[in-house]
């Protein structure tokens, strides 16, 4: 039985959200494996949109197991709440359908506070990130730091203790040093007792649910957040989030062997965005930038932020495809360039007056890079809606065509809506 793996093939934000739940319909798992709550995923059913955070795209659908995994970095509070706003709209979730790995590291106000803490003292040496200020690296630096508390730590209330005053040794260290104030002990314990009896019914051990889930032949869809570029080592560092995006992390962040990971579905968006700081060769500061970013109601399901919007860039494709072993992609968003008299698609780099097709791992030459464009002629004609290769204008085959040729990897989906059923289907994912 086939398992397949959700990627982001740019900077996230590809549209993810709609093909997670496409495919969610048809799993019988649905797998978070990196990532926290400043992830995001818009999913329209029935005209009805549910906008989720930290919890997998199948708690939307009944009789589907939901899976937080160890890889994420998990806020309780945040998930409290994001049950609670979905539950406000009719969908019931427990812990029959809701599991949370035991040693998943949590989020907590500290790790929030000391976000936004850098970020402002970056931003006055031109330093800024781009944070989301929702503490996922913080979290993640204390993980690797040995001293995360987990969420088995909220049943053990004789060690927690101790765990919390070695948490609070390094923070309030930090804290310090900002001129900030320090925290408490007891106000952290407190922050930590409030929540744990509404998180620790939902706490398991993942890795054996889904290795009796693989044993048992059932479908496991794991679900990506952010998008390759974002990639803590793989990404345009250090303009990145905290946590490996890429596909071999659902194998770490789950506790499944990677032989398990079947088929790897990259998502790619027809055009290029991203969201915060950082690197982006092919963006249109302009009026085209504008077009897409308003046609594409462009802006972050979490932060709200807008978007910046640009032309589609191959050669970032080609490299997610290699560093993921994408099998196929889902092209999304295809009816935001209906119209357009001419669009252009990036083929490679200009960098110190050489052509390079690869974007290069340095932070300088990155900045310094200049996209090669090929243009190609638009369509007039609508793909708004098209469940069929046959519903498309020609040159809009043409364009999808073509990246398939650019990026050497085959379209797999191509969706033409928000809507989950305007979708072509070239290649099934969960196909044995």
């Amino acid at each position: 039985m086939s398992n397949v793996t959700v990627i982001g093939a740019q900077w996230g934000d590809e549209g993810k959200g709609k093909i997670v739940d496409w495919l969610s319909e048809r799993a019988d798992v649905v797998v978070r494996f990196q990532g926290g709550h400043n992830a995001g995923h818009t999913l329209v059913i029935d005209g009805v949109s549910y906008k989720l955070s930290l919890l997998p795209s199948g708690v939307v659908r009944q009789n589907k197991l939901s899976v937080i995994g160890n890889g994420v970095v998990f806020d309780p509070h945040a998930f409290v709440a994001e049950l609670e706003r979905i539950r406000e709209q009719g969908v019931e979730i427990g812990p029959d359908r809701l599991k949370i790995a035991e040693n998943t590291a949590l989020i907590l106000s500290i790790h929030r506070e000391l976000d936004g803490f850098r970020e402002d003292a970056a931003s006055n040496s031109g330093t800024k990130i781009g944070t989301t200020r929702r503490g996922i690296g913080p979290a993640y630096e204390d993980k690797v730091g040995r001293r995360a508390i987990r969420v088995m730590d909220l049943a053990d209330i004789d060690t927690l203790p101790a765990k919390v005053d070695r948490l609070l040794t390094h923070h309030n260290a930090l804290r310090r040093g900002l001129g900030h104030g320090e925290v408490a002990h007891d106000a952290l314990m407190e922050e930590l007792t409030s929540v744990a009896e509404k998180v620790l019914p939902y706490m398991d051990r993942v890795w054996k649910i889904l290795d009796d889930a693989r044993r048992a032949g059932e479908r496991i869809l794991f679900e990506g957040a952010q998008g390759t570029l974002l990639d803590i080592d793989h990404g345009t560092y250090p303009f990145v989030t905290s946590s490996n995006t890429v596909a071999g992390q659902a194998s770490a962040g789950s506790g499944i062997g990677p032989g398990t990971l079947n088929y790897v579905l990259g998502i790619v968006k027809a055009y290029t965005t991203r969201v915060g700081e950082g690197p982006f060769p092919t963006e249109q500061v302009n009026e085209i930038g504008e077009f897409l970013g308003t046609r594409g109601r462009e802006f972050g399901t979490v932060t709200g932020r807008k978007r910046r919007c640009g032309w589609f860039d191959a050669v970032l494709v080609r490299q997610a495809i290699a560093v993921n072993g994408i099998d196929g992609i889902a092209l999304t968003k295809l009816d935001v360039l209906d119209g357009m008299d001419e669009i252009k698609v990036c083929t490679g780099y200009r960098l110190d007056g050489e052509v390079i097709d690869y974007l290069p791992a340095s932070q300088g030459a990155q900045a310094r890079v200049e996209p090669v464009y090929e243009t190609l002629e638009g369509w007039k004609g609508t793909t708004a809606g098209a469940r069929s290769w046959n519903d498309l204008p020609a040159q809009a085959v043409k364009y999808v065509r073509h990246i398939e040729e650019l990026i050497g990897a085959p379209v797999a989906l191509l969706s033409t809506s928000p809507e989950r059923d305007d979708t072509i289907l070239v290649t099934d994912p969960f196909q044995d």
